[in-house]
Protein backbone atom coordinates (compact mmCIF):
# COMPACT_ATOMS: atom_id res chain seq x y z
CA UNK A 1 0.00 0.00 0.00
CA UNK A 2 1.09 3.57 -0.60
CA UNK A 3 1.63 5.98 2.27
CA UNK A 4 1.62 8.86 -0.20
CA UNK A 5 -1.71 8.73 -1.92
CA UNK A 6 -1.66 7.93 -5.55
CA UNK A 7 -4.28 8.08 -8.21
CA UNK A 8 -3.16 6.03 -11.17
CA UNK A 9 -5.02 6.21 -14.44
CA UNK A 10 -3.94 4.06 -17.35
CA UNK A 11 -5.09 4.17 -20.92
CA UNK A 12 -4.00 1.53 -23.41
CA UNK A 13 -4.87 1.52 -27.09
CA UNK A 14 -3.52 1.49 -30.69
CA UNK A 15 -1.56 4.54 -31.08
CA UNK A 16 -3.95 4.63 -29.87
CA UNK A 17 -2.36 1.58 -28.25
CA UNK A 18 -1.93 4.15 -25.59
CA UNK A 19 -1.85 3.37 -21.90
CA UNK A 20 -2.18 6.23 -19.47
CA UNK A 21 -1.35 6.09 -15.81
CA UNK A 22 -2.10 8.60 -13.10
CA UNK A 23 -0.78 8.46 -9.55
CA UNK A 24 -1.57 11.19 -7.04
CA UNK A 25 0.61 11.96 -4.05
CA UNK A 26 0.48 14.18 -1.02
CA UNK A 27 2.81 16.75 -2.53
CA UNK A 28 1.46 19.67 -4.51
CA UNK A 29 2.76 20.81 -7.87
CA UNK A 30 2.11 23.42 -10.50
CA UNK A 31 4.06 26.26 -12.02
CA UNK A 32 4.06 29.42 -9.96
CA UNK A 33 4.68 32.94 -11.15
CA UNK A 34 8.23 34.22 -10.99
CA UNK A 35 8.97 36.97 -8.50
CA UNK A 36 11.13 38.72 -11.09
CA UNK A 37 11.35 38.58 -14.89
CA UNK A 38 13.73 36.15 -16.54
CA UNK A 39 16.88 37.62 -18.11
CA UNK A 40 16.22 38.70 -21.68
CA UNK A 41 19.71 38.37 -23.18
CA UNK A 42 20.21 35.60 -25.70
CA UNK A 43 22.49 32.69 -24.88
CA UNK A 44 25.92 32.60 -26.52
CA UNK A 45 26.19 30.97 -29.93
CA UNK A 46 27.22 27.34 -30.02
CA UNK A 47 30.78 26.50 -30.98
CA UNK A 48 31.48 24.99 -34.36
CA UNK A 49 30.95 21.24 -34.45
CA UNK A 50 34.10 19.15 -34.41
CA UNK A 51 34.47 15.65 -35.81
CA UNK A 52 34.17 12.83 -33.28
CA UNK A 53 36.19 9.69 -33.83
CA UNK A 54 35.34 6.47 -32.05
CA UNK A 55 38.54 4.79 -30.81
CA UNK A 56 39.72 1.84 -32.92
CA UNK A 57 38.78 -1.53 -31.50
CA UNK A 58 39.32 -5.25 -32.05
CA UNK A 59 36.93 -8.15 -31.54
CA UNK A 60 38.44 -11.48 -30.56
CA UNK A 61 37.26 -14.69 -28.93
CA UNK A 62 38.76 -17.06 -26.39
CA UNK A 63 38.66 -20.81 -27.20
CA UNK A 64 35.86 -21.28 -24.66
CA UNK A 65 33.57 -18.92 -26.60
CA UNK A 66 34.01 -15.75 -24.54
CA UNK A 67 33.66 -12.84 -26.97
CA UNK A 68 36.20 -10.08 -26.29
CA UNK A 69 36.25 -6.41 -27.33
CA UNK A 70 39.55 -4.56 -26.98
CA UNK A 71 39.81 -0.77 -27.18
CA UNK A 72 43.09 1.07 -26.62
CA UNK A 73 42.38 4.46 -25.07
CA UNK A 74 45.48 6.16 -23.66
CA UNK A 75 44.07 9.51 -22.51
CA UNK A 76 43.92 8.32 -18.89
CA UNK A 77 46.12 5.79 -17.05
CA UNK A 78 43.12 3.62 -16.21
CA UNK A 79 41.42 0.52 -17.56
CA UNK A 80 37.73 -0.40 -17.55
CA UNK A 81 36.66 -4.02 -17.82
CA UNK A 82 32.96 -4.67 -18.29
CA UNK A 83 31.28 -8.04 -18.74
CA UNK A 84 27.73 -8.82 -19.83
CA UNK A 85 26.07 -12.16 -19.19
CA UNK A 86 23.07 -12.77 -21.44
CA UNK A 87 20.60 -13.41 -18.63
CA UNK A 88 18.53 -10.98 -16.62
CA UNK A 89 15.13 -10.63 -15.03
CA UNK A 90 13.50 -11.92 -18.22
CA UNK A 91 15.05 -15.33 -17.49
CA UNK A 92 13.57 -15.60 -13.99
CA UNK A 93 11.73 -18.94 -13.63
CA UNK A 94 7.99 -18.90 -12.98
CA UNK A 95 7.27 -17.93 -9.40
CA UNK A 96 10.91 -16.93 -8.78
CA UNK A 97 10.82 -13.26 -9.81
CA UNK A 98 13.89 -11.49 -8.47
CA UNK A 99 16.18 -14.51 -8.89
CA UNK A 100 18.44 -12.91 -11.51
CA UNK A 101 18.69 -9.73 -9.44
CA UNK A 102 19.47 -11.62 -6.23
CA UNK A 103 22.07 -13.80 -7.97
CA UNK A 104 23.82 -10.75 -9.41
CA UNK A 105 23.96 -8.86 -6.12
CA UNK A 106 25.51 -11.92 -4.43
CA UNK A 107 28.38 -12.32 -6.89
CA UNK A 108 30.75 -9.99 -5.03
CA UNK A 109 29.47 -10.95 -1.58
CA UNK A 110 31.95 -13.77 -1.27
CA UNK A 111 33.85 -15.64 -3.99
CA UNK A 112 36.58 -18.29 -4.07
CA UNK A 113 38.63 -17.86 -0.86
CA UNK A 114 37.53 -14.25 -0.20
CA UNK A 115 34.65 -13.02 1.91
CA UNK A 116 32.54 -10.04 0.89
CA UNK A 117 34.64 -7.79 3.14
CA UNK A 118 37.91 -9.11 1.71
CA UNK A 119 36.73 -8.52 -1.87
CA UNK A 120 35.76 -4.94 -1.00
CA UNK A 121 39.06 -4.34 0.81
CA UNK A 122 41.11 -5.74 -2.09
CA UNK A 123 39.58 -3.44 -4.70
CA UNK A 124 39.49 -0.43 -2.35
CA UNK A 125 43.18 -0.84 -1.53
CA UNK A 126 44.14 -0.17 -5.17
CA UNK A 127 41.62 2.66 -5.55
CA UNK A 128 39.43 0.67 -7.91
CA UNK A 129 35.74 -0.06 -8.35
CA UNK A 130 34.01 -3.43 -8.65
CA UNK A 131 30.28 -3.70 -9.19
CA UNK A 132 27.61 -6.20 -10.18
CA UNK A 133 23.94 -6.03 -11.03
CA UNK A 134 21.13 -7.30 -13.23
CA UNK A 135 18.80 -5.63 -15.70
CA UNK A 136 15.90 -6.82 -17.81
CA UNK A 137 17.89 -8.79 -20.38
CA UNK A 138 21.35 -9.06 -18.87
CA UNK A 139 23.64 -9.21 -15.87
CA UNK A 140 26.73 -7.00 -15.67
CA UNK A 141 30.03 -7.19 -13.81
CA UNK A 142 32.41 -4.26 -14.14
CA UNK A 143 35.64 -2.97 -12.67
CA UNK A 144 37.70 0.19 -13.16
CA UNK A 145 41.31 0.37 -11.96
CA UNK A 146 44.63 2.01 -12.73
CA UNK A 147 46.65 0.12 -15.31
CA UNK A 148 49.12 -1.42 -12.85
CA UNK A 149 46.23 -3.00 -10.90
CA UNK A 150 44.66 -4.69 -13.93
CA UNK A 151 45.91 -8.24 -13.06
CA UNK A 152 44.28 -8.02 -9.61
CA UNK A 153 41.05 -6.63 -11.07
CA UNK A 154 40.80 -9.43 -13.62
CA UNK A 155 41.39 -12.05 -10.95
CA UNK A 156 38.70 -10.56 -8.71
CA UNK A 157 36.29 -10.36 -11.63
CA UNK A 158 37.00 -13.97 -12.59
CA UNK A 159 36.36 -15.10 -9.01
CA UNK A 160 33.04 -13.31 -8.61
CA UNK A 161 31.79 -14.51 -12.02
CA UNK A 162 33.05 -18.09 -11.88
CA UNK A 163 33.31 -18.97 -8.19
CA UNK A 164 30.74 -17.11 -6.05
CA UNK A 165 30.13 -18.82 -2.72
CA UNK A 166 26.49 -17.76 -2.21
CA UNK A 167 26.93 -17.94 1.56
CA UNK A 168 23.58 -18.45 3.36
CA UNK A 169 24.10 -15.43 5.61
CA UNK A 170 24.77 -13.22 2.58
CA UNK A 171 21.66 -14.57 0.83
CA UNK A 172 19.54 -13.64 3.84
CA UNK A 173 21.12 -10.20 4.06
CA UNK A 174 20.59 -9.41 0.37
CA UNK A 175 17.04 -10.78 0.51
CA UNK A 176 16.22 -8.46 3.42
CA UNK A 177 17.66 -5.49 1.53
CA UNK A 178 15.53 -6.38 -1.49
CA UNK A 179 12.41 -6.67 0.68
CA UNK A 180 13.14 -3.29 2.25
CA UNK A 181 13.48 -1.82 -1.23
CA UNK A 182 10.08 -3.19 -2.19
CA UNK A 183 8.50 -1.50 0.84
CA UNK A 184 10.04 1.83 -0.11
CA UNK A 185 8.89 1.47 -3.73
CA UNK A 186 5.35 0.63 -2.63
CA UNK A 187 5.17 4.03 -0.92
CA UNK A 188 6.42 5.92 -3.99
CA UNK A 189 3.61 6.88 -6.40
CA UNK A 190 6.03 7.15 -9.32
CA UNK A 191 7.41 3.66 -8.73
CA UNK A 192 3.89 2.24 -8.46
CA UNK A 193 2.91 3.98 -11.69
CA UNK A 194 5.92 2.59 -13.57
CA UNK A 195 5.33 -0.93 -12.31
CA UNK A 196 1.65 -0.99 -13.28
CA UNK A 197 2.41 0.56 -16.65
CA UNK A 198 4.88 -2.23 -17.45
CA UNK A 199 2.18 -4.81 -16.73
CA UNK A 200 -0.32 -2.99 -18.94
CA UNK A 201 2.07 -2.79 -21.88
CA UNK A 202 3.72 -6.21 -21.69
CA UNK A 203 1.13 -8.28 -19.83
CA UNK A 204 2.59 -11.57 -18.60
CA UNK A 205 5.54 -11.34 -20.97
CA UNK A 206 8.69 -11.33 -18.75
CA UNK A 207 9.09 -7.59 -19.36
CA UNK A 208 5.76 -7.01 -17.62
CA UNK A 209 6.76 -8.83 -14.43
CA UNK A 210 8.61 -7.14 -11.53
CA UNK A 211 12.31 -7.83 -12.06
CA UNK A 212 13.00 -7.00 -8.43
CA UNK A 213 10.56 -9.67 -7.36
CA UNK A 214 7.68 -9.58 -4.91
CA UNK A 215 7.65 -10.30 -1.19
CA UNK A 216 6.30 -13.78 -1.94
CA UNK A 217 8.73 -14.63 -4.75
CA UNK A 218 11.79 -13.38 -2.85
CA UNK A 219 10.81 -15.43 0.19
CA UNK A 220 10.54 -18.55 -1.99
CA UNK A 221 14.05 -18.30 -3.50
CA UNK A 222 16.47 -20.84 -2.04
CA UNK A 223 20.22 -21.27 -2.29
CA UNK A 224 19.80 -24.21 -4.73
CA UNK A 225 17.69 -21.89 -6.96
CA UNK A 226 20.54 -19.38 -7.04
CA UNK A 227 23.21 -22.02 -7.67
CA UNK A 228 21.18 -23.52 -10.52
CA UNK A 229 20.52 -20.13 -12.16
CA UNK A 230 24.24 -19.42 -12.02
CA UNK A 231 25.08 -22.83 -13.48
CA UNK A 232 22.64 -22.45 -16.36
CA UNK A 233 23.50 -18.95 -17.54
CA UNK A 234 26.97 -17.99 -16.32
CA UNK A 235 29.18 -19.54 -18.98
CA UNK A 236 31.77 -17.98 -21.33
CA UNK A 237 29.74 -18.77 -24.46
CA UNK A 238 26.89 -16.73 -22.97
CA UNK A 239 29.00 -13.67 -22.13
CA UNK A 240 30.73 -10.64 -23.64
CA UNK A 241 33.64 -8.74 -22.14
CA UNK A 242 35.20 -5.40 -23.07
CA UNK A 243 38.59 -4.10 -21.98
CA UNK A 244 39.02 -0.38 -22.62
CA UNK A 245 41.83 1.89 -21.54
CA UNK A 246 45.56 2.35 -21.24
CA UNK A 247 46.50 -1.18 -22.27
CA UNK A 248 47.51 -2.83 -25.53
CA UNK A 249 45.39 -5.52 -27.13
CA UNK A 250 48.03 -8.19 -26.54
CA UNK A 251 48.42 -7.27 -22.87
CA UNK A 252 44.65 -7.38 -22.39
CA UNK A 253 44.29 -10.75 -24.12
CA UNK A 254 47.09 -12.23 -22.02
CA UNK A 255 45.35 -11.10 -18.83
CA UNK A 256 41.94 -12.34 -19.97
CA UNK A 257 43.33 -15.72 -20.99
CA UNK A 258 44.94 -16.15 -17.58
CA UNK A 259 41.77 -15.15 -15.71
CA UNK A 260 39.07 -16.72 -17.90
CA UNK A 261 40.83 -19.24 -20.15
CA UNK A 262 39.91 -22.23 -17.98
CA UNK A 263 36.25 -21.22 -17.64
CA UNK A 264 34.29 -24.09 -19.21
CA UNK A 265 31.58 -23.49 -21.80
CA UNK A 266 28.10 -24.84 -21.11
CA UNK A 267 24.69 -25.47 -22.67
CA UNK A 268 22.53 -22.35 -22.23
CA UNK A 269 18.71 -22.68 -22.06
CA UNK A 270 16.86 -21.26 -25.05
CA UNK A 271 14.77 -18.20 -24.14
CA UNK A 272 11.30 -18.34 -25.75
CA UNK A 273 9.02 -15.78 -24.07
CA UNK A 274 5.28 -15.49 -24.61
CA UNK A 275 4.04 -12.69 -26.86
CA UNK A 276 2.92 -9.38 -25.32
CA UNK A 277 -0.87 -8.88 -25.25
CA UNK A 278 -2.72 -7.38 -28.18
CA UNK A 279 -3.11 -3.61 -27.79
CA UNK A 280 -6.38 -2.35 -26.36
CA UNK A 281 -7.46 1.04 -25.04
CA UNK A 282 -7.68 1.12 -21.27
CA UNK A 283 -7.86 3.67 -18.51
CA UNK A 284 -6.90 2.53 -15.00
CA UNK A 285 -7.04 4.65 -11.86
CA UNK A 286 -5.32 3.82 -8.58
CA UNK A 287 -7.08 6.15 -6.20
CA UNK A 288 -5.84 7.65 -2.96
CA UNK A 289 -8.46 9.82 -1.23
CA UNK A 290 -7.37 13.36 -0.37
CA UNK A 291 -4.24 13.17 -2.57
CA UNK A 292 -3.27 16.53 -4.06
CA UNK A 293 -0.98 15.37 -6.88
CA UNK A 294 -1.33 12.83 -9.66
CA UNK A 295 1.36 10.83 -11.44
CA UNK A 296 0.39 10.26 -15.09
CA UNK A 297 1.74 7.61 -17.45
CA UNK A 298 0.64 7.15 -21.05
CA UNK A 299 2.18 4.37 -23.07
CA UNK A 300 2.00 1.71 -25.73
CA UNK A 301 3.88 -1.29 -27.07
CA UNK A 302 7.01 -0.32 -29.00
CA UNK A 303 9.81 -2.11 -30.84
CA UNK A 304 12.88 -4.17 -30.02
CA UNK A 305 16.32 -2.54 -29.93
CA UNK A 306 17.49 -4.22 -33.14
CA UNK A 307 14.39 -3.27 -35.15
CA UNK A 308 15.17 -1.60 -38.47
CA UNK A 309 13.14 1.48 -37.46
CA UNK A 310 14.88 1.99 -34.12
CA UNK A 311 16.69 5.21 -35.02
CA UNK A 312 13.58 6.69 -36.65
CA UNK A 313 11.40 5.81 -33.66
CA UNK A 314 14.03 7.20 -31.30
CA UNK A 315 13.83 10.57 -33.07
CA UNK A 316 10.02 10.52 -33.03
CA UNK A 317 9.90 9.89 -29.28
CA UNK A 318 12.48 12.62 -28.66
CA UNK A 319 10.22 15.05 -30.51
CA UNK A 320 7.30 13.90 -28.39
CA UNK A 321 9.07 14.13 -25.04
CA UNK A 322 12.84 14.08 -25.29
CA UNK A 323 15.42 16.49 -23.94
CA UNK A 324 14.86 20.14 -24.75
CA UNK A 325 11.69 21.88 -25.94
CA UNK A 326 9.65 18.73 -26.63
CA UNK A 327 5.97 18.81 -27.48
CA UNK A 328 4.75 17.52 -24.12
CA UNK A 329 6.86 20.06 -22.25
CA UNK A 330 5.65 22.90 -24.44
CA UNK A 331 1.96 22.05 -24.06
CA UNK A 332 1.79 20.91 -20.45
CA UNK A 333 4.24 23.34 -18.89
CA UNK A 334 4.89 26.31 -21.18
CA UNK A 335 1.36 26.77 -22.53
CA UNK A 336 -0.87 25.40 -19.75
CA UNK A 337 1.27 25.60 -16.61
CA UNK A 338 0.09 22.18 -15.44
CA UNK A 339 3.42 20.66 -14.42
CA UNK A 340 7.09 21.28 -13.81
CA UNK A 341 8.11 18.69 -16.37
CA UNK A 342 6.90 16.15 -18.92
CA UNK A 343 8.88 13.59 -20.90
CA UNK A 344 8.63 10.46 -23.04
CA UNK A 345 11.02 7.55 -23.41
CA UNK A 346 11.54 4.76 -25.90
CA UNK A 347 12.35 1.66 -23.86
CA UNK A 348 13.85 -0.99 -26.13
CA UNK A 349 14.83 -4.49 -25.06
CA UNK A 350 15.95 -7.71 -26.67
CA UNK A 351 12.57 -8.95 -27.92
CA UNK A 352 10.23 -5.93 -27.78
CA UNK A 353 9.88 -2.51 -26.17
CA UNK A 354 7.55 0.25 -25.11
CA UNK A 355 6.90 3.99 -25.41
CA UNK A 356 5.98 5.74 -22.17
CA UNK A 357 5.20 9.40 -21.51
CA UNK A 358 5.15 10.68 -17.95
CA UNK A 359 4.30 13.78 -16.00
CA UNK A 360 2.64 14.82 -12.75
CA UNK A 361 0.12 17.50 -11.93
CA UNK A 362 -2.19 18.72 -9.19
CA UNK A 363 -5.26 16.54 -8.67
CA UNK A 364 -7.82 19.04 -9.99
CA UNK A 365 -5.91 19.24 -13.31
CA UNK A 366 -5.63 15.47 -13.80
CA UNK A 367 -8.23 15.11 -16.56
CA UNK A 368 -6.87 18.04 -18.56
CA UNK A 369 -3.25 16.89 -18.31
CA UNK A 370 -4.19 13.35 -19.32
CA UNK A 371 -6.23 14.52 -22.30
CA UNK A 372 -3.44 16.77 -23.55
CA UNK A 373 -0.85 14.01 -23.18
CA UNK A 374 -2.91 11.52 -25.19
CA UNK A 375 -3.63 14.20 -27.80
CA UNK A 376 0.11 14.58 -28.42
CA UNK A 377 0.38 10.85 -29.19
CA UNK A 378 -2.36 11.17 -31.81
CA UNK A 379 -0.88 14.34 -33.30
CA UNK A 380 2.27 12.43 -34.17
CA UNK A 381 0.09 10.42 -36.56
CA UNK A 382 -2.06 13.24 -37.89
CA UNK A 383 0.37 16.13 -38.18
CA UNK A 384 3.73 16.48 -39.86
CA UNK A 385 6.94 16.85 -37.90
CA UNK A 386 8.38 20.26 -38.63
CA UNK A 387 11.96 20.69 -39.78
CA UNK A 388 12.87 22.64 -36.67
CA UNK A 389 11.66 19.82 -34.42
CA UNK A 390 13.57 17.20 -36.39
CA UNK A 391 16.72 19.29 -36.49
CA UNK A 392 16.52 19.82 -32.74
CA UNK A 393 16.20 16.11 -32.04
CA UNK A 394 19.04 15.29 -34.42
CA UNK A 395 21.24 18.02 -32.98
CA UNK A 396 20.73 16.65 -29.48
CA UNK A 397 21.60 13.14 -30.61
CA UNK A 398 24.75 14.32 -32.38
CA UNK A 399 25.79 16.61 -29.54
CA UNK A 400 25.13 14.07 -26.81
CA UNK A 401 27.00 11.18 -28.42
CA UNK A 402 30.54 12.48 -27.72
CA UNK A 403 29.64 12.67 -24.01
CA UNK A 404 28.89 8.94 -24.03
CA UNK A 405 32.43 7.99 -25.08
CA UNK A 406 34.48 10.32 -22.87
CA UNK A 407 35.78 7.68 -20.45
CA UNK A 408 36.98 4.08 -20.84
CA UNK A 409 33.98 2.80 -18.87
CA UNK A 410 31.55 4.73 -21.09
CA UNK A 411 33.23 3.39 -24.22
CA UNK A 412 33.03 -0.17 -22.89
CA UNK A 413 29.32 0.28 -22.22
CA UNK A 414 28.66 1.61 -25.72
CA UNK A 415 30.55 -1.21 -27.44
CA UNK A 416 28.94 -3.99 -25.39
CA UNK A 417 25.44 -2.60 -25.88
CA UNK A 418 25.93 -2.59 -29.64
CA UNK A 419 27.18 -6.17 -29.65
CA UNK A 420 24.54 -7.37 -27.20
CA UNK A 421 21.59 -6.02 -29.17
Amino acid sequence: MMALGARVLMVYGTLGLTTALLVASAFGTGVTAQSRPWPTERPPRALEARPVKFPPYQIRKLPNGLQVVLVSHHEQPSVSVRMIVRAGAAQDPKGKMGLAMLTATLLDQGAAARTAEQIADSIDFVGGILGTGAGTDLTYINTVVLKDSLPLALQLMADVVRRPTFAPQEIDRQRQQALSGLKVSAEDPGAVANRVMDRLIYGFHPYGLPGGGTAESLASITRPDIVEFHRQYYSPNNALIAVVGDVSADEAMAGLTKAFGEWSAGAVPVFVPIEPPQPTKRVIVIDRPDAVQTEIRVGQLGIARRHADYLVMDQVVKILGGEGANRLQQVLRSQRGLTYGASADLNTYKTTGGIVAETDTRTDATAEALRLTIDEFYKLQRERVYEGELEGAQAYLAGHFPLTIETPDAIATQVLNQLFY
